[in-house]
């Protein structure tokens, strides 16, 4: 196990019935609130009403940015930081999933910087303070309300990249697990990949000693594939989706990753997928997944045993090393397909590999794939993976 700095500050309120804290919450930090939020289901389901009415009636100035996408892009960055200027805004309050956590992170950053936000997003290290942020999670998935990472998206360039500043982490995060009864079955799949896809980049990895991780990660990718059927299925069960939402946190918010040395594969191949056709990131996920782990078992022997111990620990499988990895890598594809997830490039829409020679050169320099990746990767691996994901996988 390798040195590591952990640093996770946010105020967890966990739980159904904790609306009324925010009040409380967001008076340290002043009483003049940018509240940004996505599309139209936090109006549909009532939640944006109960946020506004509670802030108004004691007292707090609010200023909107609706909107924000999937695969937040840098346009509403660029809008969130000129609202926070231009009215005096104390604090952000994100309502909303992922994209609208991640956006508000670049926007707090992007106030204090005197130049465009996207250089906050190319170059991390020009994040100096941040305005302070608050959210309430409404999806289950990308863990971002617990730790110091976004993610932006920039059209115009094809660009999706990963930022980071320890300024960026929430001050308090509300997570209610009936904010996610309303998620679509489809989103809630995707999620559910999301987490896993988490879990796999740290859990992959040739840190040795590292068995308290190892050990969190295996319970918590057992704690996804127990609940997110029932999620599915039974959108109201408290249980499965307490169980979903805490296990995002926890997937991301350090503790999983702390200690081991190594990048991420899967992520940046996907963010190139999902920058040129912006598809829903845990679905592209889900769809690189298998193909990258059958690629490692086929290329590098020492994968194996990492392979088997998910087998056995995660699946409870039993056998030969070899054997058991490769059936792993089936249960993993089938479990996502389960969910009703699609499992080819084609049933997201993307069905030329015309872009493939240009996205994984992308992916192996933004990923940096051949120096720090589990199995490292060159332009004509990613190829590989990528021209994979076109069909049907039926050799694991």
């Amino acid at each position: 196990m390798n040195n590591f700095r952990m640093y996770v500050p946010t105020d967890i309120r966990f739980g159904k019935d904790r609306l009324n804290e925010l009040p409380e919450v967001l008076e340290p930090y002043g009483k003049r609130v940018l509240l940004a939020y996505g599309g139209g289901s936090i109006k549909r389901f009532g939640l944006y009403d109960k946020v506004v009415d509670l802030l108004e009636s004691n007292g707090f100035h609010i200023i909107e940015l609706a909107g924000i996408e999937p695969n937040p892009k840098i346009d509403s960055v660029r809008a969130g930081v000129k609202l926070i200027r231009e009215h005096a805004l104390d604090v952000i309050l994100a309502v909303g999933g992922g994209s609208v956590v991640d956006a508000a992170k670049v926007i707090a950053g992007g106030v204090y910087y005197d130049g465009d936000a996207w250089d906050l997003v190319e170059d991390s290290s020009k994040m100096s303070k941040a305005v302070p942020i608050v959210d309430i999670l409404t999806l289950a998935a990308t863990g971002t309300e617990m730790n110091r990472n976004a993610v932006i998206s920039n059209p115009e360039r094809n660009e999706k990249l990963g930022t980071s500043g320890w300024e960026l982490l929430p001050k308090v995060s509300f997570l209610d697990p009936t904010n996610t009864f309303t998620v679509p079955a489809t989103q809630t799949a995707a999620g559910a990949a999301d987490i896993l896809s988490h879990l796999f980049e740290q859990y992959f990895n040739h840190t040795v000693g590292v068995d308290v991780q190892d050990n969190i990660a295996e319970g918590l990718m057992k704690a996804v594939i127990q609940h997110a059927p029932t999620a599915i299925q039974t959108p109201d069960d408290y249980v499965a989706r307490a169980n979903i939402l805490w296990a995002s946190t926890l997937a991301l918010n350090g503790i999983p990753g702390n200690g081991r040395v190594g990048g991420w594969t899967c992520h940046p191949i996907e963010h190139e997928l999902s920058a040129y056709y912006d598809i829903t990131h845990g679905i592209g996920l889900a769809i690189l997944t298998p193909r990258w782990m059958v690629y490692c078992l086929n290329h590098d022997a020492t994968t194996i045993p990492k392979f088997a111990q998910y087998a056995r620990n995660v699946w409870h499988l039993e056998g030969d090393d070899e054997i058991i990895a490769h059936q792993a890598v089936k249960a993993t594809h089938d479990f996502l397909k389960s969910l009703g997830i699609p499992m080819t490039l084609p049933e997201v829409g993307i069905t030329t590999d015309e872009l493939v020679t240009e996205m994984s050169a992308q992916a192996v320099q933004h990923g940096h794939l051949t120096q720090s990746a589990y199995v490292a990767l060159e332009n004509d691996d990613v190829a590989e993976i990528i021209r994979a994901s076109f069909d049907e996988m039926t050799d694991f």
